[in-house]
């Protein structure tokens, strides 16, 4: 089998080491100290030309008087020498290269220069990059990075696979893990993703048979679509990804931006994107390390009863109020469950609620193993989270052994919640394979993330890239450059199978008293207007108007409007009144990372006020429009809410694809397009855009 470029990067057989020093303690004597320390067993070639000898390597001039073509370099010379270094080891034939220095797009204008340059050099040499801290094989014992975090004691291998767009937050993570008991299959740190970006190492990993769980360290995407053909990939191979994004404030956002050049994108267009693609998002930082552990247990959970068993009362209730904020239920113990607890004996023990409490009935390993044991056997519980009070770090050993001998009687997760500062206790059941945690919220955290780990992504990404629409191919659309009236506006929806109200323009008062009249009722009368998009803050919309008073309605609304704008009308809109539905907005929003997005919220005078919105990346598959519907604070009034019809809302998820399909066929040219309101009517009677705005 071929092995890639990435292959040769993460698993090489053969290293360079330009910059090499003999001193192992600066940086550029550090990698080879740290090969030698995981006994790398592959040739390992410094180059200084400076040196005859590096211990017991021969120590070579340059790239070009290599033996051979190493599979990577590693590169530690300053940014001025880089980009010579890199032309001679891509003329060399070597696979990829792994650049240390900064001084590149972060930099300025210079700096971003000299990246460019630095591309050229490389030519099909793949690069990691610049400004990186490199990357750490653990799975293979391969360090290729000069980070000070791999001095000391060798780290343990795992499961889960860290991308981090920043060097010394990986090895913040690293170090902080190592202390916890987690293992690594991979670190990788990408830098300024000159060439290899996040989605490439992303997409590495989901082949990849050690890494279970993959965790990111994201500041911004360079490719959003190749980012999100990775995520579903992963998703469909079982691979949980959990995310924490930088920049959800704009002190944030200009951090991230200044860091590596990234552009950050606006957070409520990641947050779209990770919830399409069945991304778990990292709430807090410490997140990032203890979804991860949870995940990479590799147990399901099946519900979301939880069974607490507790030698701290107190501490116990403070897992029970946080698994119960996250949507866990901790019901007490069936009756079962509960005569067979009894029969265990175990004087002054609480066994027929939860937490099922032992304080009373002393810590004994006894106790607590019989407990567990029959906790994780009862069907009414999905999994067991065990809390070890103060007592246990007295005894380490003797406290966890329990944990140790029941979790290899069930397939359910356990955890547990260390009460008392004890870092030897939570690293014990860590390496044990037990998640353990220092506080109660992040039980809770992890459980949610195991949750939707084992019953939300494969749902949600069953359909997240969705199919172009082939039906509109064909549909001709001649816009002219610049915003629309809002009869165009509509014809142009109604193209693409959106509903919309009928109407009928008029060029003058008098002409739109005679289309009233043909309504059969009272109309809405409206200014028609290029040149102002949002007419009812300057008088050019009057709702329940009589036919009758149509002409007279709309020379008042005339004046008004050129008063209120220095516009002279274009005409008038004589529409159908809605009545009887739930008004929502339909539009679009476009992030300047991520692409076009399509926004669903509460609509009409509202919209602004209470921001309740639901966002998802084109194109939206039928399972978003549904999803994004759900997740409206609002959506109870679609549902019924105090005795309101129930609403159309399979005809609502059917303009939510519509609405998308026709950005997806309008693509750049769509400035803005906006439906608000678009009104939902009861079930059966479908939808209506009744307002339209779009900017060619």
């Amino acid at each position: 089998m071929t092995r890639t470029a990435l292959d040769r990067l993460i698993t090489p057989r053969s290293i360079a080491i330009v910059g090499a020093s003999s001193d192992p303690t600066k940086l550029t004597g550090r990698p080879l100290a740290y090969l030698d320390g995981y006994r790398y067993p592959h040739p390992v070639y410094p180059i200084n030309p400076r040196e005859q000898m590096i211990g017991d390597r021969r120590c070579y001039p340059d790239p070009t008087s290599l033996p051979e073509a190493p599979d990577v370099a590693l590169v530690l010379v300053g940014s001025d020498r880089v980009i010579d270094a890199v032309k001679q080891l891509s003329a060399r034939g070597t696979a990829a290269a792994i650049i240390l220095a900064g001084g590149f797009g972060e930099s300025g204008p210079e700096g971003v220069q000299r990246q460019r340059e630095l591309i050229e050099a490389a030519g099909s040499m793949r690069l990691l990059g610049p400004n990186t801290i490199g990357l750490i094989n653990l799975t293979d014992g391969i360090p290729l990075s000069a980070s000070a975090t791999l001095e000391g004691e060798t780290l343990r291998a795992g499961n889960v696979a860290l991308i981090s767009q920043s060097g010394g937050i990986l090895g913040s993570l690293l170090s902080r893990a190592a202390a916890r008991g987690l293992g690594f299959s991979k670190l990788i740190a990408t830098g300024n993703e000159a060439d290899l970006d996040v989605a490439a190492v992303l997409d590495h990993l989901v082949d990849d048979p050690a890494t279970r769980v993959i965790a990111l360290y994201l500041e911004g995407l360079r490719r959003p679509l190749a980012f999100r053909h990775a995520a579903q990939r992963a998703a469909r191979a079982g691979k949980p990804i959990v995310v924490f994004k930088v920049g959800r404030s704009d002190a944030g956002v200009r951090a991230a931006m200044s860091h590596t050049g990234a552009l950050a994108g606006s957070d409520a267009a990641y947050d779209a994107l990770f919830r399409q693609y069945g991304i778990i998002r990292a709430e807090r930082f410490s997140d990032l390390l203890d979804l991860p552990l949870a995940l990479s247990c590799g147990r399901r959970l099946a519900g979301r009863r939880l069974a607490i068993v507790t030698s701290t009362g107190g501490a116990a209730g403070l897992v029970a109020d946080a698994a119960g904020l996250t949507g866990f239920a901790t019901p007490a113990p069936d009756a079962a469950t509960t005569q067979v607890l009894t029969e265990l004996g175990v004087a002054g023990a609480i066994l027929d609620s939860n937490p099922i409490d032992l304080t009373l009935a002393g810590a004994k390993p006894t106790v607590f193993r019989s407990v567990i044991a029959q906790v994780l056997d009862s069907p009414g519980y999905d999994a067991v989270a065990v809390v070890l009070g103060s007592s246990s770090a007295n005894d380490p050993d003797r406290a966890i052994q329990p944990l140790l001998d029941c979790a290899g009687t069930s397939t359910k997760p356990i955890i547990a919640y260390v009460s008392p500062d004890a870092p030897l206790i939570v690293r014990k059941l860590n390496e044990a394979g037990i998640p353990a945690f220092a506080a109660p919220e992040s039980c809770a955290a992890a459980l949610a993330a195991m949750w939707f780990a084992q019953h939300a992504i494969a749902t949600e990404t069953r359909e997240a890239l969705a199919e172009p629409s082939r039906d509109n191919a064909e549909i001709a659309i001649d816009l002219n450059p610049g915003p629309l009236n809002e009869a165009e506006s509509k014809a142009l929806f109604a193209k693409f199978g959106l509903p919309v109200t009928r109407e009928i323009v008029a060029d003058t008062p008098e002409a739109a008293e005679t289309a009233a009249q043909t309504f059969g009722g009272n109309v809405v009368v409206k200014i028609l207007s290029r040149a102002v998009l949002h007419k009812t803050e300057a008088g050019g919309v009057a709702l329940d108007v009589p036919p009758h008073a149509a002409a007279a309605t709309c020379a008042r609304m005339a004046r008004m409007f050129t008063s209120a704008t220095a516009q002279a009308p274009e005409g008038f809109l004589v529409q159908e009144q809605v009545e009887g539905g739930v008004e929502l907005i339909l539009g679009l929003a476009r992030d300047p990372q991520l692409g076009p997005c399509v926004l669903l919220g509460m609509g009409g005078v509202a919209t602004e006020l209470f921001r309740d919105t639901a966002m998802r990346l084109v194109p939206v598959s039928r399972h978003d429009a549904e999803t994004m519907i759900g997740e409206l604070k609002s959506a109870p009034l679609l549902n019924g809410f105090r005795g309101r019809p129930i609403a159309d809302t399979d005809a609502l998820a059917d303009a939510i694809v519509a609405f998308s399909h026709m950005i997806e066929r309008l693509s750049d040219r769509l400035s803005e397009a906006e439906i608000n309101p678009l009104f939902v009517l009861p079930k059966g009677r479908g939808v209506v855009a009744a307002d339209a705005v779009v900017v060619v």
